[in-house]
């Protein structure tokens, strides 16, 4: 059996490729980048979801002597030019303040019509290989920012991205329901067959 570091010490992340992983009947073992404390985290310095994700997959696959699978992702607001983007996490200036990110930008858009509020979140997913081989793949959810946040699951942007085709916020979807159709979930499930055919 392959060992399959994920980069992350999000348990969630670990839980959700953990399932589509078994869902494709591939048998790898994937464990976080808590199974390895020693490991530094690595530095986000791309300009890009899939340099970000390469980055952070390459560091852990040349550190452990294993394949490794790394995301980035964030919010792109059209009327923005794509922005906060790469910057997501760290919009208001703190890293990962989700609530303060959130005020921000709502803020910012105050005065957008709601014709003009379009918006996806988007992620890029990496495998890399101790040989230097590498691949990415990006899945995207569309929708519409809402003017006020509502719903109590997720995480950052949830509360207020309405994806295309339902009247909810991601925040209101059960965690099942946005597995489904999330960005994160899409790009995990196009890594499958790459990881079928790098790894078997």
């Amino acid at each position: 059996m392959t060992r399959l570091i994920l980069a992350t010490r999000n348990p969630g992340k670990i839980t959700e490729l953990r399932a589509i992983l078994a869902a494709a009947d591939l048998s790898h073992e994937l464990v976080g980048a808590d199974a390895y404390p020693d490991i530094p985290d690595v530095k986000e310095t791309g300009v890009t979801f899939a340099e970000n994700a390469l980055l952070k997959a390459h560091a852990l696959a040349r550190a452990t002597g294993l394949p490794a699978v790394a995301d980035d992702s964030g919010l792109c607001v059209d009327v923005l030019g794509g922005a906060p983007g790469i910057f997501s996490a760290r919009w208001s200036g703190t890293h990962g303040d989700d609530r303060a990110n959130l005020d921000l930008l709502l803020a910012q858009l105050g005065d957008i019509a709601d014709g003009h509020r379009a918006a996806h979140f988007a992620c890029a997913a990496a495998l890399a290989l101790p040989d230097g081989t590498e691949r990415v793949v990006e899945g995207r959810l569309r929708g519409t920012l809402r003017h006020a946040p509502s719903g109590t699951h997720g995480f950052g942007y949830d509360p207020i991205l309405q994806p295309d085709g339902d009247t909810r916020t991601c925040a209101e979807l059960t965690p099942d329901e946005k597995n489904a159709i999330s960005h994160r979930g899409k790009a995990f499930r196009d890594l499958v067959p790459i990881v079928k055919e790098l790894l078997g």
